[in-house]
């Protein structure tokens, strides 16, 4: 099941430019294990805004969940989802 994943992350402003980095390159490393795993399909940036755009795929909501919340940032991620179903043009 694919799923249209749109977050904007807020980091703490009292974190140091240290623990900013790390968190940062663990991000990095998450997302490319679900890349590999399959989950992670696609990303974009949002222009102008701390936001990402994605397509993700799983097997239900929960394991999109789950995922989601294996990310490093997620603690301050405002994260919506939106289920996507095949378009009869698509077929």
């Amino acid at each position: 099941m694919e799923f249209l994943v749109r977050f904007e992350t807020r980091l703490p402003t009292t974190l140091s430019t240290e623990e900013v980095g790390a968190l940062k390159s663990a991000e990095r490393e998450r997302a490319l294990e679900l890349r590999q795993a399959g989950i992670l399909k696609k990303l974009w940036r949002v222009p102008g805004r701390p936001a990402t755009v994605g397509i993700w795929e799983a097997p239900d909501a929960t394991v999109l969940h789950e995922a989601l919340a294996s990310l490093p940032q997620f603690p301050w991620m405002d994260v919506n989802v939106e289920a996507l179903a095949t378009h009869p043009q698509e077929v």
